[in-house]
């Protein structure tokens, strides 16, 4: 009864806990969004229920609990509702520092509050999280989906089978501040203000900054995001090592850039068709006026380079949630075909082109590598190769003086030079007992003559 008089919407700590972790990255979010990223299984529970929102009512129960104990508690406020009606949460001053906890983030990580928050609507914090939630495409637990109707565990198994998204909701961040002047924890006016920022190594993409759209600005206005993109990635500041680096690099941690391809993170631009602006015509406007950003100069061996420039990649949230960051819904700036999204801010024509020079540079040293060894001397004696060193020194000429033996490996020179000192010793040792024998016989001549002498 204590735990129900503390919490009295009866929510569990962990779905406490849930809520707080993703509110602290979305700062405004609706249950079903909080319940779709934590619990991804209640998704395939209650399909017994007979229509869509008494099924959406009893899957998002317990988060529900959660937000209203939350809010109980003084970490949560109502934001308002979103066009179809549903309950906004935000996070308060404190509930900020208790997400902070949660996600292990201190308050300058935790990013800014989002546009429109609390506004009624809140339609753009509403893409942007969408946009986290098809990014991630949080998979659920068939463990927990056991004993389910067989076509709900059928469509999560088919879930599960499906590509994977990227990271958790741990790898995002939002409305980060992107200062061209100013700090990170104090930006300047006019500085880019990131929707969404993905640090994921694990998965190959250390850094992407992504900007939702709605299809209601102007084209003009959103390309305006990446001169303030552009103008932050050129501010250099001193790191601890007192050396100047890009500012952002002192926040985050990427691959040093190829030689003459030194490109800036990329950008996704994600378009939700919520206005009336289609979204292929504002991609293509946006394209236009960005192209100092992003177009790349021609190689001679077939491909691009983009150093000093980024990456704009677009898409729409439709083709995200279908295909996924793995599928063919990417088309960056400057190219006519769909990627995934490895490639779609990558270089692969230059991969490609790299990795033909890197074989051909392969086989040509292991055809120069067999040349050389069909040029090995061998051992005139016992047929061994030469070793590198051993043939080095076989021709090696030292103050006029060449090699003694250089037809010999090292073994058999060794063998001979050590036959020759033992011949040259047998030599000397027999010329000292010549001169020995020698000296003797003149000595008993000498005596011989002494003793008739005297008689």
């Amino acid at each position: 009864m204590a735990k129900r008089k503390e919490n009295e919407a009866g929510s569990s700590t962990g779905h406490r806990a849930d809520a707080l972790r993703v509110l602290g990255v979305l700062k405004a979010a609706t249950a079903d969004q909080i319940q779709r990223l934590s619990s991804p299984h209640l998704t395939y529970r209650h399909t017994t229920k007979e229509t869509a929102a008494k099924r959406k009512e009893a899957r998002t129960a317990s988060h529900r609990g959660a937000l209203n104990d939350l809010r109980r508690h003084g970490l949560s406020v109502d934001g308002g509702r979103t066009r179809g009606g549903e309950e906004v949460r935000l996070l308060t001053k404190d509930g900020l520092a208790a997400a902070g906890l949660e996600l292990d983030r201190g308050p300058e990580e935790m990013g800014g509050m989002p546009k429109s928050a609390g506004r009624s609507g809140a339609s753009h914090a509403m893409t942007v999280n969408e946009t986290v939630i098809a990014m991630i495409r949080p998979k659920p637990d068939l463990d927990l989906v056991a004993g389910e109707p067989a076509e709900a565990v059928a469509a999560a198994q088919a879930w599960v089978d499906a590509t994977d998204g990227i990271g958790s909701i741990t790898s995002y961040a939002t409305e980060v501040a992107l200062p061209a002047t100013g700090t990170w924890r104090n930006p300047g006016v006019g500085c880019a203000w990131a929707d969404i920022v993905l640090t994921a190594p694990e998965a190959g993409l250390p850094l992407l900054f992504i900007e939702a759209d709605n299809c209601t600005e102007e084209a003009p206005i959103i390309a305006a995001k990446f001169d303030k993109y552009m103008r932050h990635f050129h501010r250099k500041v001193k790191d601890t090592d007192g050396q100047d680096k890009p500012m952002w690099r002192t926040r985050w941690s990427a691959p040093a850039p190829h030689w003459g391809d030194a490109t800036h993170p990329p950008v996704l631009l994600v378009f939700h068709q919520v206005g009336k602006r289609p979204a292929r015509t504002q991609m293509e406007r946006v394209a236009e006026l960005t192209r100092e950003h992003w177009q790349g100069q021609w190689d001679e061996d077939g491909y691009r380079t983009y150093d000093g420039k980024m990456a704009i990649v677009a898409t729409t949230l439709d083709l995200l949630r279908e295909h996924g960051p793995a599928g063919p819904a990417f088309r960056r700036f400057g190219r006519d075909v769909n990627q995934n999204l490895w490639d779609a801010i990558g270089n692969p024509r230059r991969d490609a082109a790299l990795a033909r020079h890197a074989e051909a540079r392969r086989r040509r040293q292991a055809q120069e590598a067999a040349e050389r060894e069909a040029q090995r001397p061998v051992c005139a004696d016992c047929g061994t190769k030469f070793t590198d060193d051993r043939w080095k020194a076989s021709i090696a000429v030292d103050w006029g003086r060449r090699d003694s033996h250089p037809h010999l490996c090292d073994d058999c020179k060794v063998r001979v030079l050590e036959a020759e000192r033992q011949a040259e010793q047998a030599v000397r040792e027999c010329q000292e007992q010549e001169r020995q024998e020698a000296e003797t016989a003149q000595d008993l001549k000498a005596g011989g003559w002494l003793g008739r002498w005297r008689s």
